[in-house]
């Protein structure tokens, strides 16, 4: 199994010259998102791990203030053991690389992945508007979630090493990559058809999952960064950016 630094690793290594050559001039860390703004305006998103935020009034460790700093700076976080600092440091990298540069294909990612009637999905993370789709074309959907006690279909993530590498396609949360556990979800998928790494948080650097199982990327270019911002500074999420931001995908192989 790579060691659970690598992606990170790999993401900072790809990203660090367009960084130096890239201020920022507005972050915002919000409890849903965390969003980050270059000086050519390019933004990126990230998810906040708002529940794990420890309880004291100062979340952010790092030195204030992050605006006016270099990009680099802000994406060397992405190494950090902080999630908070991560997700900003992941922010940071997806405003580098989510950029429309005509090569990614707009739409949900169901439109763009076939789903066979005797696959069995496993969907690391809960993507609400997939899961009634993936019930009508799908064999059978499992869904992986941090809960205490299984439910109809979903199962507590202490299932993955058990029953993803079952599965023939694994849609698997690019959060993940924030909370240092995608590593270990790739190994499991490593057998299944289709491996898609996905949501918001996920960084359309396809370098960077070079000789890893991963068939697909699929995440957001932001078309509106003020409108992003602001439904980040007002604990928004996805249902709220709704026409701020475009839904891309990218096939790897």
């Amino acid at each position: 199994m790579r060691n659970p630094m690598d992606i990170r690793n790999r993401i900072r290594d790809r990203l660090r010259t367009a960084a130096q050559a890239r201020t920022v001039t507005s972050v915002r860390i919000g409890l849903g998102y965390t969003a980050v703004v270059l000086d050519n305006g390019q933004t990126g998103l990230a998810f906040t791990f708002h529940r794990d935020m420890p309880e004291r009034c100062s979340l952010f460790s790092g030195s204030l203030p992050l605006e006016g700093r270099s990009a680099l700076a802000l994406l060397n976080l992405i190494g950090s053991s902080k999630k908070i600092e991560t997700a900003v440091g992941m922010a940071t990298a997806n405003a580098l690389a989510n950029v429309d540069s005509g090569r990614f294909k707009d739409g949900d990612i169901l439109d763009f992945i076939k789903i066979r009637a005797t696959d069995r999905v496993g969907m690391v993370g809960m993507f609400g508007p997939l899961i009634g789709p993936l019930r009508k074309t799908a064999g059978e959907l499992i869904i992986f979630e941090k809960e205490d006690r299984p439910a109809e279909s979903l199962q507590p993530d202490t299932q993955i090493p058990e029953r993803l590498p079952d599965c023939q396609i694994a849609l698997i949360t690019a959060t993940s990559i924030i909370n240092h556990t995608m590593d270990q979800f790739l190994h499991c998928a490593s057998n299944c058809r289709e491996v898609v790494v996905l949501g918001a948080s996920t960084p359309l650097v396809p370098e960077v999952f070079k000789d890893m199982p991963v068939t697909c990327l699929s995440g957001v270019v932001v078309s509106d960064p003020s409108a992003v911002l602001q439904v980040v500074s007002s604990a928004g999420g996805m249902r709220q950016f709704k026409g701020f931001v475009k839904k891309v995908n990218l096939r790897l192989r």
